[in-house]
C-alpha cells in the first residue's frame, strides 16, 4: 500500500479546519500543515492532529506557501486540499482503496471536486483537478494566485471526490494579489490574464473584465479557457442588461465546441428576460436534448443542465398560457430537488390549482 501525505496552506480556519481533518486524518500517513499567518485558534486546533506545523511569511503568492508545505511531506505521494473541503465516508473508502490498488507507475491523481451543494447534498458545480502526485516527481505548483500543479507522465482519473464547501468568503483577496503584481511591474502570463479577468467579473468590475478578457481571446490559448472567456463577456454583457451584444459572445463559443448546457442557458435567459417567452423556450428545450457532460476538466454547471431549465421553463410556458406544459415541467424539478424553495412555491401554487 503506498503512503500519503496531506499538506495544507492554512489562515484563520478555526470554523472548518476540524471538519476537514477528522474526514481524512484516518486515510493519510502524515499530515503537513503550513501557517500563514492565522491570528485566531487554527494552529491550536491543528495541533490535535499532528506535530508538523510550520510557520511560513505570507507574500501574496499561494504557490511558494504550497511548495513549501510539499518539501515537508516524506511519503511516497502527496494530496492536498483546502480547509473548506473535505471527504464524505463514500470518498474516504474510495481512497483508501487508491491508496490499496493505485498502481506505483502513476505520477498523478485528478479527484472531482464538487462545489455548491444543493439541499439534497448533490453538487451544482464539479470540476477535477490535479489533487496527488508522486513524491520523487517532484512536481511544483506555479501562478501567484489560482494556482496549479505543473505535472506531466502517467495521470489517473480517480472516483475519489472532494467537497469543497466554502463557508468564508475571500471577496476581493485574490484580486487585491493580481494588483500588487501588477503595480510591481510583472507582465501577466496568458493563464493569470483570463484569471484576473475572472476575478475582475466576480467583484464587478464589467467593463474592466471585459477590456481584459477581450485582450485574452486574441492569444492562442486552451479552448476550454477560450470558451469560458467568451462566456464571461457575455455574461458582463448581460449583467450591463446589453442582451444582443452578449448573445454575440455566446454564439462565438459555437465556433470551439457544441453547444454547451451553461451558455445555451445564458442564451435563453436573455430572451426569457426580454419577454421573448418562445425564443427562450426553444434554447431551453435545446438544453434538455443534450447529455449531460462527464469530462469536468473545466467546471460544469450540472443546474444549467437539467435543473434551472425546467425550472424556467415552468415559468415561461406559464407566461403563454400553456398550464399543462408549464406543470410538466414543475414536475420535473419535483424530480430533481423536491426541497428547492421555489419548487416548494411552485407545488403550492399548482396544488391551489383546482384541475392540476
Amino acid at each position: 500500500m503506498l503512503t500519503l501525505s496531506l499538506c495544507m496552506i492554512l489562515k484563520n480556519e478555526e470554523d472548518v479546519i476540524k471538519r476537514c481533518l477528522n474526514s481524512v486524518k484516518d486515510v493519510v500517513d502524515e499530515i503537513i500543515v503550513v501557517d500563514t499567518g492565522s491570528v485566531d485558534k487554527t494552529k491550536e486546533i491543528v495541533s490535535s492532529y499532528t506535530s508538523n506545523i510550520y510557520d511560513f511569511k505570507w507574500e501574496d503568492n499561494f504557490s511558494d506557501a504550497r511548495n513549501f508545505s510539499f518539501s515537508k511531506a516524506t511519503k511516497d505521494y502527496i494530496m492536498w486540499m483546502d480547509a473548506d473541503e473535505f471527504l464524505t465516508d463514500k470518498s474516504k473508502e474510495r481512497l483508501i482503496d487508491l491508496k490499496k490498488n493505485l498502481n506505483k507507475d502513476i505520477d498523478l491523481v485528478t479527484t472531482e471536486t464538487h462545489m455548491c451543494m444543493d439541499e439534497n447534498n448533490n453538487p451544482r458545480i464539479i470540476s477535477r483537478r490535479n489533487r496527488i502526485v508522486k513524491k520523487n516527481r517532484d512536481f511544483k505548483w506555479t501562478g501567484f494566485v489560482h494556482e496549479y500543479i505543473k505535472g506531466s507522465g502517467n495521470v489517473f482519473d480517480s472516483d475519489v471526490s472532494i467537497i469543497h464547501d466554502k463557508i468564508k468568503l475571500n471577496n476581493d483577496r485574490n484580486l487585491k494579489i493580481y494588483k500588487i503584481n501588477i503595480k510591481k511591474g510583472i507582465e501577466l502570463s496568458d493563464r493569470d490574464l483570463y484569471y484576473y479577468g475572472k476575478e475582475l467579473y466576480c467583484n464587478g468590475f464589467y467593463d474592466d473584465c471585459i477590456n481584459v478578457l477581450n485582450k485574452f481571446i486574441t492569444k492562442n490559448v486552451w479552448k476550454e479557457e477560450m470558451i469560458d472567456a467568451l462566456s464571461k463577456i457575455g455574461e458582463c454583457y448581460l449583467l450591463k442588461q446589453e442582451k444582443v451584444r452578449a448573445r454575440t459572445y455566446f454564439y462565438k463559443t459555437f465556433e470551439y465546441s457544441e453547444p454547451r448546457g451553461e451558455i445555451l442557458y445564458n442564451i435563453a435567459n436573455s430572451f426569457d428576460e426580454e419577454g421573448k417567452y418562445m425564443q427562450a423556450i426553444r434554447w431551453y428545450e435545446m438544453i434538455l436534448s443534450l447529455e449531460i457532460p462527464t469530462d469536468c476538466n473545466q467546471c460544469i454547471n450540472l443546474c444549467c443542465c437539467r435543473f434551472k431549465p425546467h425550472l424556467n421553463l415552468c415559468v415561461c410556458y406559464f407566461k403563454i398560457n400553456n398550464i399543462a406544459k408549464s406543470y410538466y415541467h414543475h414536475k420535473k424539478c419535483l424530480e430533481i430537488n423536491p426541497n428547492n424553495v421555489y419548487v416548494i412555491k411552485n407545488e403550492e401554487f399548482f396544488n391551489s390549482l383546482k384541475n392540476y
